[in-house]
């Protein structure tokens, strides 16, 4: 028997198994409808009651502006289609630098984010030094190309808590990285006993709600502590800029249903900062600074990426529990 649609978000609520057709069939529901506003107030109740209302900013620095061989088509870094004014990598004074400012300002975790290309050893000498920088109650979180269980072991010795990765939606088609290579990194992150943090990226118009269902379900099988999902920037310059994006009220409808059919244990995400997310069940933003695939800019904190302080007031503003920031 069909499950109506208030049963499924019931079901869904209760935390039972949501298969992959009726994944769809919540993804589809239209905005309209009293069905879409129960959604949104489903993933809010869940994670108001499940995060005890906390709100959590996370902030990453991308650390090198350089043409990159994985040639992504939503990335302004993509060595066929570089579309930075400038190409260079930050210092370790510069880093340690922003990242004292973001200690200061109070984030829960840091990503230090790298182009595919960059070479694993450079980065672990830069994040050992970070490492000693950063209080333990921070995590710590690596966001680079792939990767096998040494370096995932590696990684982990270093003091990294986690790491940033993802099967992209269209993976070997609008990039030029096998979708195996990286399942296969993200296996040796779950194996090394590291954190996955993930994401269904980089949504466009010209994605099916199957393909989105997949990633959610993929997310759900490694048992993510921390989600998100993200639209795709349109990024002048890019082979899909033509392609456009998709509105706020769909990221937020996408959001609620990754919200319910994942239930991540610490923290849910939709990315780029919208306000209308924050009543679907998002309760964790981003501070970005330095390079970064949505941007143009060397440094995204001057254009496109949002200060810490400015994630902690949109909390704020969403009802969240700001003060064990």
């Amino acid at each position: 028997m069909t499950l109506t649609y208030r049963d499924l978000l019931l079901s869904a609520k209760k935390g039972e198994l949501i298969v992959k057709n009726d994944v769809i069939r919540l993804l589809n529901v239209d905005y309209n409808s009293d069905e879409f506003y129960e959604l949104l107030a489903t993933a809010n109740f869940l994670s108001r009651t499940e995060y005890n209302n906390q709100g959590l900013v996370f902030a990453q620095i991308g650390i090198n502006a350089e043409p990159c061989s994985a040639n992504c088509k939503f990335c302004s870094m993509g060595q066929a289609h570089y579309s930075l004014p400038v190409t260079g990598r930050r210092t370790i004074n510069e880093i340690l630098s922003e990242l004292d400012l973001l200690i200061a300002n109070g984030i829960n975790d840091f990503f230090l984010m790298t182009t595919a290309d960059y070479p694993v050893n450079d980065f672990m000498d830069i994040a050992k030094v970070i490492r000693k920088r950063l209080p333990d109650s921070i995590k710590f979180v690596a966001n680079i190309g792939d990767f096998d269980y040494k370096t995932a072991r590696s990684l982990q010795k270093i003091g990294f808590t986690g790491v940033y990765h993802i099967h992209r939606l269209r993976e070997g088609i609008d990039t030029s990285i096998e979708a195996e290579t990286r399942i296969n990194t993200l296996n040796a992150v779950r194996d090394a006993g590291l954190e996955l943090y993930y994401c269904v990226e980089p949504i466009g118009p010209e994605h099916s709600y199957d393909e989105i269902a997949t990633e959610i379900i993929r997310a759900r099988d490694y048992n993510v502590k921390v989600m998100a999902v993200m639209r795709r920037t349109p990024v002048k310059g890019t082979p899909l800029y033509e392609k456009g994006q998709i509105s706020a009220i769909e990221l937020t409808k996408i959001a609620a249903v990754a919200r319910l059919v994942t239930r991540p244990q610490r923290a849910m995400n939709a990315h780029e900062v919208t306000q209308m997310t924050l009543i679907a069940g998002v309760n964790q933003l981003y501070a970005e600074y330095g390079a970064n695939p949505r941007d143009t800019e060397v440094q995204t904190e001057k254009n496109r990426g949002f200060s810490v302080t400015q994630a902690w007031n949109m909390l704020w503003e969403a009802g969240y529990d700001t003060t064990k920031q």
